[in-house]
């Protein structure tokens, strides 16, 4: 399809400048690659009716264009518990919220522990037609820490990434020699960093709020004792090590120190570590803690928050990632020690951070998209966020102006487990791209 958009808003930082001033731009797609940006509108069907050939034109006047987003943590819950979510209805909810592109977690069922699951996914992923799922590889066999995978055979069939998520590696000798094999393939090695013996069957953070509704607590140190552990591998072995979902400040320090002595070290965070802590947790009429607010790793202390917040700022966090982890309505009803961990964000993320950290003035523009984007890419090697004239026509297009609210049938995932729900935001996606063709389109 051949596309123009006129009178779009962004930075030219994004459009690969050294400068970061506003500018207004106009583009042109054509099979699926951007073929023309100018700073003057291009002509369409109207002014100019015999030298236009485009079959769509957007008017983006008031809207702002970025590069489409990258999430570099999802479970699409496919194959095995579609009733969840699956691909599709994933893709659905990636491309409401202004993603082209989401990286998946190996935690499905059967696990995606060999070649064939890896290849369902990207051909599932392939068939819906909706956003890029690049999956990952379970770095061991069922998730259960005791047999290495072949890595090579993942990546093979598709794999970006190694990674038990969903589950910590308990065994360090297995976790290092993961390290060891992935760095010959020049991938990733992603850890759900949970020292089992320390979260102990927790359902929320171990502190002030967990006693005093006598609820078991998750310490903080089950974080940080596996990041320390990775951060001291990754320098002796030179393997690529990335924290998922970082929650806790120590586990922060650790990777600050990392980073000091150049090893290499990356490190994601997710809204909801940024924006609530323990503290935040409703208390529901029957006086129980509400499910929606319980996630793996839980919501921490307000220090903790802080410090999440502190290394977002000074430029230490290398990524944002939902952490999109979707569960049925009845699931999330239990008790919050009986209810499943996880949350959903692909829909709300980016107006989060726009709201909470551009909008205040915490975060620069670019800088945001940035670490939704070519930052997040780079940890896979995936090039992506940049507005370039031959890149991918994979774009989003943001009203940064007009204040919504998150409500339950805002969701275009099957699931609605967020605390998000009632919260008046900024950034809704008006327009999302990937390969040229519009796959969200705001009613």
């Amino acid at each position: 399809m051949k596309i123009t958009i006129n009178n779009a808003t962004t930075t030219s930082h994004l459009l690969g400048r050294d400068t970061d001033d506003l500018v207004t731009i106009s583009l042109a797609i054509e099979k699926g690659k951007i073929t023309q940006i100018s700073e003057h509108p291009l002509p369409t069907s109207q002014t100019h009716p015999k030298e236009n050939a485009f079959e769509k034109v957007i008017d983006a006047t008031g809207l702002f264009l970025s590069p489409a987003l990258l999430d570099p943590q999802v479970h699409f819950r496919e194959p095995g518990m579609e009733y969840k979510e699956d691909i599709a209805s994933g893709s659905r909810a990636a491309v409401k919220g202004g993603f082209a592109s989401v990286v998946s977690m190996p935690n499905t069922m059967p696990t995606a522990d060999n070649a064939d699951v890896v290849a369902f996914m990207v051909e599932k992923a392939r068939v819906s037609g909706l956003c890029k799922v690049y999956p990952t590889g379970a770095l061991s066999k069922g998730l259960e820490g005791k047999e290495i995978t072949d890595f090579k055979a993942l990546q093979g069939a598709g794999a970006v990434a190694i990674t038990d998520d969903g589950k910590g590696v308990q065994n360090d000798g297995l976790f290092k020699q993961a390290l060891i094999n992935a760095k010959t393939l020049d991938m990733p090695v992603l850890d759900h960093s949970e020292d089992e013996s320390l979260s102990n069957g927790g359902a929320i953070h171990e502190g002030e709020v967990s006693q005093k509704h006598c609820i078991k607590g998750i310490k903080a140190s089950s974080e940080s004792v596996h990041v320390k552990r990775g951060c001291n591998y990754s320098e002796e072995t030179g393997g690529h090590y990335h924290v998922l979902h970082v929650s806790t400040a120590d586990s922060i320090d650790a990777i600050r120190q990392a980073k000091a002595k150049g090893a290499k070290v990356t490190v994601e965070v997710s809204p909801h570590h940024l924006l609530l802590c323990d503290e935040d947790i409703p208390v529901k009429a029957d006086g129980t803690l509400d499910a929606n607010w319980k996630m793996n790793p839980p919501l921490r202390s307000r220090r903790d928050m802080l410090a999440c917040r502190k290394a977002l700022t000074e430029g230490i966090i290398d990524a944002i990632a939902t952490d999109h982890a979707p569960h049925a309505p009845h699931e999330k009803a239990l008790h919050i020690e009986k209810a499943p961990f996880g949350i959903i964000g692909l829909e709300t993320a980016f107006a989060l951070i726009y709201t909470h950290f551009v909008k205040t003035e915490k975060l620069n523009l670019s800088t945001a998209i940035d670490l939704m984007s070519k930052q997040a890419g780079a940890i896979f090697n995936i090039n992506c966020g940049r507005i370039e004239k031959g890149e991918d026509a994979d774009l989003a297009l943001f009203d940064l102006n007009t204040p919504f609210t998150v409500t339950p049938s805002f969701f275009a995932s099957k699931s609605q487990n967020s605390p998000f729900i009632n919260e008046t935001l900024y950034g809704e996606t008006h327009y999302t791209l990937v390969n040229g063709e519009i796959k969200y389109a705001r009613p």
